[in-house]
């Protein structure tokens, strides 16, 4: 039964229900995640633990928590984990679309992104200039593959782990990486991905989301990232803080921008 109808159906145990579960948040200091049930007009709470939340979703409990005065800033900080919030920063999945994973290798690099299945770096290079969403297929990545790196969409690697070239690389470059998806079977050579007795050939489109290592079939659909203001306060109470100033590496002019925007002081270190 949705709360609306037990709120007109049962108003007294609705009351009660909404007494105990803001008791409960305000004892465990967190959201929390309950089970209760009712019988003959009698609330019975059978069961309560910390909730489970999406990134989006823990800054902005931590802001209310705050505003309500249940826990302190630093705490609130201390709620979202540094990694959390890089997922904010990239596009991903959009939640209601129809998908179909057919792997999942390691989140080597977040973000979601959609292309046409290379295999080689000199494809994906002159694909991409020529304005085609391309995902660089390799079995792993060397530095001889940077300049297809670089205009493709995303990289997908059967092997290598986090610090893997690919992995590095590509988190280097704000680009969306699954690596040591070690499920497919990469054929360079037939220029096609077999896995699970599907065949996946050249040109075909295959979606990657470097967040949860996942690899989808076809185009799905992405969202552009949303930081929000819980983002924005958030920050702002950790620059009150922190006792350590935030610069960026940037050599070109655009990720100078981009670093200033998110918050950094200055831009420490830039090759020319």
């Amino acid at each position: 039964m949705p709360l609306s109808n037990l709120k007109t159906d049962l108003p007294e145990a609705y009351e009660e229900l909404i007494k105990i579960v803001t008791l409960l948040e305000r004892h465990y200091r967190d959201v929390q995640d309950y089970e209760f049930t009712i019988e003959e007009g009698k609330l019975y709470l059978l069961q309560t633990r910390t909730g489970k939340r999406t990134v989006q979703a823990a800054l902005e409990i931590a802001v209310d928590m705050v505003e309500e005065g249940i826990i302190t800033k630093e705490e609130a900080i201390l709620r979202v984990e540094p990694n959390q919030l890089n997922q904010l920063l990239h596009r991903r999945i959009d939640p209601n679309a129809k998908v179909k994973v057919i792997a999942k290798g390691l989140q080597a690099s977040p973000g979601a992104a959609y292309g046409k299945v290379v295999f080689t770096a000199d494809e994906a290079e002159e694909l991409g200039k020529e304005g085609e969403r391309v995902i660089l297929v390799r079995t792993e990545t060397t530095p001889d593959d940077i300049h297809g790196m670089v205009e493709a969409q995303g990289v997908l690697t059967s092997r290598g782990g986090m610090t893997s070239h690919a992995a590095v690389v590509a988190r280097g470059m704000g680009k969306a990486c699954v690596a040591g998806c070690s499920v497919l079977n990469i054929n360079t050579k037939k220029e096609i991905i077999s896995v699970n007795n599907l065949v996946i050939k050249k040109d075909e489109f295959i979606t990657i989301d470097g967040g949860t290592g996942e690899v989808f079939l076809g185009k799905v659909p992405t969202i552009e990232p949303k930081m929000g203001k819980e983002f924005e306060t958030l920050l702002s109470w950790a620059d009150k803080i922190k006792r350590l100033g935030v610069y960026a590496n940037a050599d070109a002019p655009e990720d100078a921008q981009k670093a200033r925007e998110l918050g950094a002081e200055g831009i420490g270190l830039t090759r020319t």
